[in-house]
């Protein structure tokens, strides 16, 4: 079942005005993240952060932030199969499609240092999985949420810890 009917009413527009929105939503996505990004990666070079740090953290996050807006928007209108669908979409997306097209592209060899975040992706959907499904609860709930959060924390820590040398 949908979650459509617990969250707030639905505003019927017309179609071309409809799709005319959902244009110039995505024009601006490209542009703004355009924006975080590039910016985000001239403050990196300056603080002499490796390009697998900013492609794992600054970039991800820059390219994330349209999930993050709409499954934000969604959970608080209590839409969740959007919010939640949008993420796992966007991530189904990029894993096949993305890696696909560029992979078609140009042939990408296998990086033993990106085995550590393999098993980061592995394992957080794997957390994901067991919070979903257990305690007959069927939700992510806010503790569950706060444990995924403090994990990205330390996950990001552990990565500038790396390529600091720290760790």
């Amino acid at each position: 079942t949908s979650d459509v009917e617990e969250g707030e009413p639905i505003k019927i527009y017309s179609m071309p005005l409809s799709i005319g929105m959902v244009v110039i939503g995505l024009v601006m996505l490209i542009f703004g993240g355009q924006l975080v990004v590039n910016n985000a990666l001239d403050i990196a070079r300056g603080f002499g952060l490796s390009e697998k740090l900013i492609g794992l953290t600054i970039l991800a996050a820059g390219t994330s932030l349209p999930e993050l807006a709409t499954s934000c928007v969604a959970a608080y209108k209590k839409n969740t199969d959007i919010a939640i669908g949008n993420v796992v979409g966007s991530n189904i997306f990029n894993i096949f499609f993305i890696l696909g097209i560029t992979g078609f592209i140009n042939p990408m060899p296998y990086n033993a240092a990106m085995n550590f975040d393999l098993y980061v992706l592995m394992g957080s959907t794997v957390l994901l999985m067991v919070f979903m499904f257990t305690l007959n609860t069927r939700k992510l709930d806010r503790w569950e949420a706060a444990i995924m959060l403090l994990a990205y924390i330390a996950y990001t820590a552990y990565l500038i810890g790396m390529d600091n040398g720290v760790v």
